[in-house]
Formats: C-alpha cells, structure tokens, sequence
C-alpha cells in the first residue's frame, strides 16, 4: 500500500497486512442465496466465495432476478423452491437479502432447518423480530450474521480497526460518522418507499453507523442520547425519511454522533462520501471510504494523525476483506471470531431504539 508522511519525524509503523487467502477448498462449505430483494446479496455472495465457500442454489420467487443472478454465477444451480435449498443438508448456510420487514421470518425459518443465517443490514424493522431472533438464536445455536458492509467490504474501515488494535491512537473516545447516499429515485422498488417495509433511515443506513461505532470504540453497550428524522426534499414519497442522525453514549464512555441522508450530489463520482473520524487519546483516523473528493476518484484512503505526525495510507486492493473466510471458519468451528452474535443483535437493537425516539423534523 501507499504512504505518505508530512512529518520528519519517525513514522509509525502500521502492522503489515497481506490480503487474506481462501480458507476451505471447492466443496468443503457449501451455501445457498436466497431472497435477491437487495443488490448487496452480491457483495455477500462475492465475499464467501472469495473465502473459498461453494456456491449451489440461488431462489427467488422473480425469475427476473434469478436469471440475472445465474448471468453473474452461472455455476449455481435454480431451486424451484425455498424448502430444496432448506432440506439440502450440504448446505451450511444461507445468505439473503429479503426485503427489511421480512428478513427476521426468512432467518428464523432458516435456523429451524438447522443452517446459519447470514442477512443483509438492517437484520430487523422491529424490536418484537429482534426479540424472537435472539430466542431463536439461543434455541438452535445457529447463527444469525449480519452484512454491516460499510466496515465489513471497505477497506479503509477494516485497516482502522488494525491501527486502533494496533494502539496507533490509544483509547477510542468518539467516533463520528456520515453515510450519505444517493437517492436513484426511479430506479427503487415500491418496498423502499415504504416505513413499514423498510424500517426508517436510522434502521436501515443508520446500523452501519452504529455497528462502526461499538466495534472501533469497544463497546458492548449503548445509550440514545438523541435522535432525529426529516423528510426535507421528497414530499411525492411521504413515508420516506432523506434524513437522519443520531448521538449515542457507549457504556465505556466513548461518544458517537452519526448522520445518514439521501442527498448525494448528481456531480460526485461515487454514490456517497461516506467517512469516518475516530478520535483517540493519542490520535485520530479519518476514512475517506468511496472517493477523495476533487482528488482521487478511487477510495479507501486512511489517514492517521498521531504523536509521530501525519500519515495517509492508500489501502484500496491491499487489504481484503477478512470477514468472510472468519464467518466461514465461525461457521464449522462454531466460534465467534468474525462477529458475535450479541454484537451483531446489539448494533440492531440500538439502531431500532434511535428509530423509535426519534424526533421527525417537519
């Protein structure tokens, strides 16, 4: 990766990082995708496959989006039903992008077959799903993953989480975060433009930011301080909130303040400049995840400020994307290094409780 540093003093000097390789060979874990309601069952699928996992069934009930999907991998194999993929006893687990309101069902139903479940964010639209997930969970001892991708498959996002281990800037005492998003308008199904389906910005765009922060700043726990809806600008799409933030307080006393919106400029060469600023005792982080602006079009730019002065890293195809050959390994052993399942069910639950309270601004 690329470095630069203004500051004649000594570096510091970022762990080393290599790209991680496939964790199990063709045919040792077998996964299914089902409920192609959201494009990011393709960055789901992408990443297992990267880690060695063998893809076998794609269904959904519009052949539209299966065709498109075998077009992408045409080595899987078209189920005609839910239960020819929940009855295959070779596969391990299934990953889903269902429409928000229904992925809880669909990953509990999974969990009764006796597979892992692995969703799309946000896991959950309601705290009686999460409720019921948690039960569920603990009942059958499979998993219930969730794709927080804006730390997951960034990374920037996973190369700030080994300089924070790493102590390049000490104890974590906030993070702020902005998700902005580009609308596309048109091209959105009726369910995005719906509460009830969707579940409202800070349940939806909103979980990546919480899950960010619990996980850079350690975490287990965390208070609403406040938090706000508005629909400033889409008044033909009464349901939909454009905006939204939120400040949480962590139960080690770390602070997040977030903000998540659909305002992204037609003139930005990305569909958000989404970033992150990680303040330290001894330092901070900013992340520039998808664009530089004005600069450089291509993102995962990390720069680090420190006691041995300022440092931007490039990190864009160095790092990879560990998550998913660890979920996988998670998956066989039965253990919990990719995520625990109660991270996974907290950064849920506090994104639903700052939906909840939230104060709509007319």
């Amino acid at each position: 990766m690329s470095s630069t540093n203004r500051n004649d003093g000594m570096n510091y000097a970022p762990i080393s990082i290599t790209k991680p390789e496939p964790v199990v060979g063709p045919g040792e874990f077998v996964f299914a995708a089902m409920a192609l309601d959201h494009g990011h069952i393709y960055g789901q699928t992408n990443g297992l496959l990267e880690a060695g996992g063998t893809l076998k069934w794609v269904y959904d009930p519009d052949y539209a989006k299966v065709e498109q999907f075998v077009e992408t991998y045409p080595q899987v194999q078209v189920a005609t039903s839910p239960e020819q993929i929940l009855e295959d006893n070779e596969v391990k687990l299934v990953a889903a992008a269902a429409i928000p309101s229904e992925r809880a069902a669909l990953g509990m139903r999974v969990m009764d077959h006796g597979k892992d479940y692995f969703t799309d964010k946000a896991p959950f639209t309601t705290l009686e799903q999460l409720d019921a997930a948690r039960e569920k969970a603990a009942k059958t001892g499979r998993k219930y993953m969730v794709y927080y991708s804006e730390r997951l498959h960034v990374e920037s996002a996973i190369y700030a989480g080994q300089l924070i281990h790493e102590g390049a800037i000490g104890r974590v005492l906030q993070v702020i975060g902005t998700g902005p998003h580009r609308l596309n308008k048109a091209s959105r199904p009726d369910w995005f433009f719906r509460k009830a389906q969707y579940g409202g910005i800070l349940c939806d765009i909103g979980s990546h930011q919480i899950e960010q922060f619990l996980y850079y700043s350690g975490c287990k726990d965390a208070k609403v301080a406040h938090s706000k809806v508005a629909n400033y600008s889409n008044p033909d799409y009464p349901e939909l909130e454009d905006f939204g933030d939120a400040t949480l307080i962590g139960d080690n006393g770390a602070t997040n303040y977030f903000r998540v919106d659909w305002f992204t400029p037609s003139g930005l060469g990305s569909w958000g400049d989404g970033r992150t600023v990680i303040l330290g005792t001894d330092g901070y982080i900013e992340l520039r995840k998808y664009i530089d602006i004005a600069r450089d079009k291509q993102g995962d730019h990390v720069y680090l400020v420190n006691r041995d002065g300022e440092q931007h890293f490039a990190v864009n195809g160095q790092v990879g994307f560990p998550f998913f050959g660890q979920l996988i390994l998670d998956c066989i052993h039965r253990t919990e290094n990719a995520m625990t399942q109660e991270h996974a069910f907290k950064a849920a639950e506090l994104c639903l409780i700052a939906q909840n309270m939230a104060i709509r601004v007319e």
